[in-house]
């Protein structure tokens, strides 16, 4: 294998002139394909597919990129076996707001970056995680009102960013430094997706990085301290992880990872579950299958082993996800030529797996548009009928470190809201903005009434 060069990013991508033998759409002046594809991304996707191929170019805030689709394609890039593809390359967009973060990381720093992170997820921590949670969650959902619509999006985003004060970052649930640490991690997750990249006072960029700011000198001040008394919080946990020879991270390193997984964290469960909630109160026969699966769990703690069995709940979540991923693109930057489907794209290219436009594609489930949880049963198991064919969670060396703990995380939210409320929608299926992160258009306006 030739010698692997570093990637210099932005600064050796192709010209359309290079990318001239990729077919593709007519490409509007100075915005490209931009708001075309924010308006409409799957139904624009699934367009250019059928006109061009699995293999096509389109121009986004600026930059050529040459989409890869299908399963195939995921499976290749994702697994990498030739190390070409580089995250760092692909996820440079959020490289001011997470520098140094697990996702823009490449081949062996990562790998040794991932293997200490990995102790913050040990079964032991997560069972901590899932104790202090458990009691956060119902805490917290006595708060909310029982005969009264109420926005369940921002109340998620609310509770989860909240809960991520204790359990993460092992601070009081209300204190004014959670609160403040709360405002700039909602900075930064915004900063990371705004379309104007310069932090001109004011702006959204402007206020992501004074968030960033922010969190690192105040994390900065609390790992001293972490690493000498410890604790079952999720920032601790990393402050005293150690490789296999006993090296840790230092100061910086802890920061940039941290920084990331708490963003991470908050945007995937809180899309997660506001898909869920919307399907259940859209589908009263599987909101009542997962009520009864609750009850069948008795009264007592939200365990390990009752979480397990929650069979029903599990395949609403895989469905949920395969609807509307929160992550429903993966970017990717060539460190070298390559050749893929009959195309030789060169080094520097910008690429784009679509795995949430695959995982509605008729040729990989049946009725691909359709809430059917049950394609996930033993006896259909459409997700396998493909390794990737079902990929919310990414795939390869980069798969998301985090997915059992996610996995948890809903099931305990669902169990503890179900033994209480039952869900209806007064306002009905929302529709869906599906880029850059998914949203209900107009919220998720939900009632709650005690069962």
């Amino acid at each position: 294998m030739p010698p692997l060069r570093p990637f210099k990013a932005r600064s050796n991508m192709p010209t359309r002139a290079a990318l001239s033998h990729i077919p593709g759409p007519p490409t509007p002046p100075l915005i490209g394909h931009t708001l075309k594809i924010a308006r409409d991304s799957y139904g624009t996707q699934q367009d250019y597919i059928k006109r061009y191929g699995p293999v096509y170019k389109t121009k986004m805030l600026g930059v050529w990129r040459v989409n890869l689709c299908g399963p195939d394609a995921l499976q290749h890039v994702l697994l990498d076996k030739d190390k070409i593809f580089s995250s760092t390359g692909g996820w440079d967009a959020l490289r001011r707001i997470y520098p140094g973060g697990l996702i823009l990381q490449d081949f062996d720093k990562h790998r040794q970056d991932r293997r200490i992170l990995t102790a913050a997820f040990r079964a032991s921590a997560i069972r901590d995680y899932r104790m202090r949670m458990g009691e956060i969650m119902l805490d917290l959902l006595q708060h909310w009102p029982k005969d009264a619509p109420f926005d369940f999006y921002e109340a998620i985003k609310d509770l989860t960013l909240r809960m991520g004060g204790a359990v993460f970052m092992g601070l009081p649930l209300d204190g004014d430094l959670a609160k403040q640490i709360n405002r700039a991690i909602t900075d930064e997750i915004r900063a990371s997706v705004t379309p104007i990249r310069t932090a001109i006072p004011f702006t959204p960029m402007w206020r992501g990085i004074r968030g960033r700011d922010f969190l690192r000198e105040t994390f900065r001040k609390m790992i001293p301290e972490r690493r000498a008394r410890g604790g079952d919080d999720f920032f601790s946990q990393m402050c005293m992880a150690k490789d296999e020879d006993g090296k840790g991270w230092s100061e910086d390193e802890i920061l940039n990872h941290f920084n990331l997984l708490i963003m991470a964290a908050h945007d995937t469960t809180a899309t997660s579950l506001t898909v869920i909630m919307a399907a259940l109160g859209t589908h009263g026969d599987w909101q009542q299958r997962l009520i009864d699966e609750v009850d069948g769990l008795g009264d007592g703690d939200l365990d390990e082993e009752a979480l397990g069995q929650m069979k029903e709940t599990d395949k609403v979540f895989r469905e949920a996800l395969r609807l509307v991923p929160p992550v429903p693109f993966i970017p990717r930057m060539a460190t070298r030529d390559f050749h893929w489907h009959g195309y030789d794209i060169p080094a520097g290219t910008s690429l784009a797996l679509n795995p949430g436009v695959t995982m509605l594609s008729p040729e990989l489930f049946s009725n691909p548009t359709q809430f059917d949880p049950d394609r996930f049963a033993p006896d259909r198991a459409e997700d396998r009928i493909h390794r990737f064919a079902w990929t919310p969670f990414g795939g390869g060396a980069h798969k998301c470190i985090g997915m059992h703990f996610a996995t948890m995380q809903v099931k305990l939210f669902i169990a503890t809201l179900l033994r209480q409320r039952r869900i209806e929608l007064p306002g009905g299926a929302p529709e869906w903005h599906r880029m850059p992160i998914p949203k209900p258009k107009g919220g998720l306006p939900v009632l709650l009434p005690a069962r």
